[in-house]
């Protein structure tokens, strides 16, 4: 028998986080015009929790109305965009997951208006953070987001 599978999140300062129990099978990324500004992005990743065991477990979002048909919750402290809710369900932000690396995307929408240069980008020169010219730099950084696990409470 399969255990159930689990994920968790949140947005950058901890102070929302989740918790979604079930299978996460429609995972998309969203080219239309609305999801890149909301995202502030070329694209969005999503995640339906259609049909999954979904809870806010710290806070939660604070939410736009984006058109007649669908809000948009994102963390009203550190802005983290991080739902799509429409009255079909709810989709989570990918990124805003602690193993976002779980959840590839399955299916692209809105590619009409897809950024000319978006399958493109696996083909960027690559520059590793020990190359960066800024590596000394980043070497006494001190980050202030949250770690990619759930904490009793935040901040520390």
């Amino acid at each position: 028998m399969n255990p159930v599978p689990e994920f968790s999140g949140g947005c950058q300062c901890g102070a929302i986080r989740f918790h979604v129990r079930g299978a996460l099978p429609d995972i998309s990324i969203c080219h239309c015009r609305m999801c890149q500004k909301a995202f502030g992005a070329y694209y969005a990743p999503l995640v339906s929790v259609r049909g999954a065991d979904f809870r806010w477990t710290r806070g939660e979002p604070k939410r736009f109305q984006s058109s007649n048909h669908f809000r948009r919750g994102f963390c009203a402290d550190c802005g983290t965009p991080l739902t799509y809710e429409g009255e079909d369900g709810m989709a989570v932000a990918a990124g805003a997951f602690d193993q976002p690396e779980r959840l590839p995307p399955t299916v692209q929408y809105g590619t009409e208006s897809k950024l000319p240069f978006v399958d493109q980008l696996g083909g960027l020169a690559v520059i590793l953070q020990e190359d960066d010219p800024d590596a000394e730099r980043l070497q006494t950084l001190v980050s202030h987001q949250h770690p990619d696990h759930d904490t009793p409470r935040w901040p520390r």
